[in-house]
């Protein structure tokens, strides 16, 4: 396959979320959802492949893109799979509506609505951008919460891990990073405390890529128990 062929398969996904699907962690059917998924880079494989795709962000802009991507990918998913509405306040219940027949059928036997929630939920640079940690929190308590039983959470944000002593505290667990921007930063206690509350299990160590000692992007992956 050229790399013109992998560009038009692929998008511009985050590398990290490109290892889970080599590692077969995610198959078409499944109902995934990009929480903060800005114009959709991480979605042209799941709308291209037959996943039960679904995006919220706080832009319209971004949402109307995305909107048009999955009319040319996917286009027998509603536009209403794609809304326009803030993270920690998702409209959603924890069962998504299905829109693939095939799907339905599968799904007649499924006991509860929790096991109807999404398969998947990414959050892929999203949660530093939290004005603070109780705002950090209920997006994280509100993507779990529409998370399956046996779902993933794939995320990627910022932390201080690798970069402790580059970082200037601003309050709370906000830093300015050297790279010249204000962020929410986790560090690797904190993930591990929160995983424990929210009853999750690690199913990837957790990774960080240190950015030139400008930035730090930590994967956090989790399987909801």
């Amino acid at each position: 396959m050229s790399e013109g062929n992998l560009q038009e398969l692929f998008g511009g996904i985050d590398i990290y979320l490109f290892d889970q699907l080599l590692k077969g962690r995610f198959v078409p059917g499944m109902r995934v959802l990009d929480a903060g998924c800005g114009t959709g880079r991480n979605l042209v494989y799941f709308l291209r492949e037959g996943y039960e795709v679904f995006a919220v962000d706080q832009s319209a802009q971004a949402i109307s893109q995305v909107r048009r991507l999955a009319a040319t990918l996917a286009p027998h998913l509603p536009a209403e799979n794609f809304r326009v509405e803030a993270v920690e306040k998702m409209s959603w219940e924890s069962a998504p509506a299905i829109t693939d027949p095939a799907a339905k059928a599968q799904d007649t036997d499924r006991a509860s609505p929790d096991e109807n929630g999404f398969d998947v939920v990414i959050s892929s640079a999203l949660l530093h951008f939290a004005r603070d940690e109780g705002h950090w929190h209920a997006m994280v308590n509100e993507m779990w919460r529409v998370l399956k039983t046996g779902g993933i959470l794939f995320a990627r944000l910022a932390s201080t891990i690798g970069m402790e002593k580059q970082v200037e505290l601003i309050e709370g667990r906000r830093y300015h990073l050297p790279d010249g921007s204000d962020r929410f930063l986790v560090d690797e206690t904190m993930l591990r405390n929160v995983s424990v509350s929210l009853g999750g299990e690690f199913i990837e160590p957790i990774k960080t890529t240190v950015v030139e000692n400008l930035r730090a992007m930590t994967t956090w992956v989790l399987m909801k128990r």
